[in-house]
């Protein structure tokens, strides 16, 4: 998988690209990536984040969402001419969403809180996507706002270690 922070052609209503990071290979890390939502609202983000999810990623057909990362969600959300059946934990698993593409591979996603200010999303964006991440999502937002001066590229790297 890759990184997306570019502009998709398919981007809906003009909307800023989506701040997500994806980690090289799938299913290799605790986290698969990082996105970064602009909102609470799941229906709107979730629907812009499927447009631009990087090809390689798969068809998304499911998402599964921690209820206190969002405001109330529908259990349907309309994409296309179709729709995303969505769930949430039974438990609070907060900051963590699970999408579920057509061949079942499972995409372990932190949602990163939209008020992060930039330093602080992008660092929580390149930990997720670091090969080797180890950290839940809940523990790698404690550790990003724990070290609020922190230049990311000193504590994660793309080169497998945190």
């Amino acid at each position: 998988m890759t990184t997306s922070n570019s502009t998709n052609p398919t981007n809906p209503a003009g909307r800023a690209p989506a701040r997500l990071r994806m980690a090289p290979v799938a299913g290799q890390n605790r986290l698969d990536g990082g996105w970064w939502p602009r909102s609470r609202d799941l229906a709107t983000e979730l629907a812009d984040l499927l447009v631009q999810m990087p090809a390689e990623s798969g068809h998304i057909i499911r998402a599964l969402f921690s209820p206190p990362d969002w405001d109330p969600a529908p259990r349907r959300i309309p994409i296309g001419a179709g729709y995303l059946k969505v769930g949430s934990f039974p438990r609070d698993d907060t900051h963590l969403m699970l999408l579920t593409t057509s061949n079942r591979t499972i995409l372990r996603m932190l949602v990163v809180p939209p008020e992060f200010t930039k330093d602080q999303g992008e660092e929580a964006l390149l930990a997720a996507s670091t090969t080797g991440n180890a950290h839940t999502a809940s523990e790698l937002l404690d550790e990003v706002l724990a070290h609020p001066a922190t230049d990311a590229r000193d504590v994660w790297s793309d080169d497998g270690g945190t």
